[in-house]
């Protein structure tokens, strides 16, 4: 399936590893020129030689989205590189587990500025040039646990929740000027997050037989969700918030 993006500029925060490089490189396959950007710069380095062989052109900023300039900054240099942002994909990486009484004030500071703020602050910087031109994607990659609370991890719960928020109300406000803004909630996807919170193989093999296929996804499964919800056959796609999850969540609405 063409999805008709080839040759759109696309800008992906957290793109150096896991969902955030495996929706970049989806984007890159497509014909997207791409732009990642993330904190950590040996990543970042090695990011940008797996996705030049696509033959697309691709750029690299060292930037965190907790830096309330950093999303100016990040867009205004992919824009001078590669020229306007096409489709936006903000990812970033999940807050610290614990439970409420195991976090500290200083804890929610960093995560809202980090998870909320920080793709808020990119949402405005990409929005007008969208909207003039009359076309745009936002897709956001959150987690699980913007539909369904999860022990253990009240800053995500609360962060991923408000963004699923903004989501819902931008998408209703800008379709008309041509721009669809949608939410990615991946369930438990093979990254360094998730082996850290089960611990060993034998702990993501157990977290894999709680989940109805079988096993635990892995990011290339929703790197290219992210895709198609950013090309032209999503074209009546607009505001939701999508589980990939092999069907884990037991929430139906």
């Amino acid at each position: 399936m063409d999805l008709g993006i080839s040759g759109k500029v696309a800008l992906v925060t957290g793109g150096s590893a896991g969902i955030g490089l495996a929706a970049a490189k989806s984007l890159a396959r497509e014909g997207c020129d791409v732009c990642v950007a993330a904190r950590n710069p040996e990543r970042l380095a090695e990011a940008v030689v797996q996705l030049q062989e696509y033959g697309k052109v691709v750029h690299a900023v060292l930037a965190d989205v907790e830096d309330p300039a950093a999303a100016r900054r990040v867009v205004e240099e992919t824009r001078d590189v590669l020229g306007p942002i096409d489709i936006l994909v903000a990812s970033s990486g999940g807050p610290p587990a614990g439970r409420f009484d195991e976090t500290s004030l200083a804890d929610w500071d960093v995560a809202v500025q980090r998870n909320l703020l920080g793709t808020v602050r990119l949402m405005y910087a990409v929005l007008p040039e969208m909207r003039s031109r009359g076309w745009g994607r936002i897709v956001t990659i959150t987690s699980r646990s913007a539909r369904e609370a999860l022990d253990g991890l009240a800053l995500s719960n609360a962060t991923r929740s408000a963004v699923a928020g903004v989501v819902r109300t931008l998408a209703r406000e800008v379709a008309r000027d041509g721009v669809l803004v949608n939410n990615v909630m991946p369930g438990p996807i093979d990254t360094d997050r998730l082996r850290t919170l089960a611990g060993d193989e034998e702990g993501l093999a157990r977290r894999g037989e709680a989940v109805p296929i079988g096993r635990v996804g892995s990011p290339e499964e929703v790197g290219d969700v992210v895709a198609f919800l950013a090309s032209e056959r999503a074209s009546f796609v607009n505001g939701i918030s999508m589980l990939v999850d092999g069907g884990e969540s037991r929430v139906i609405a």
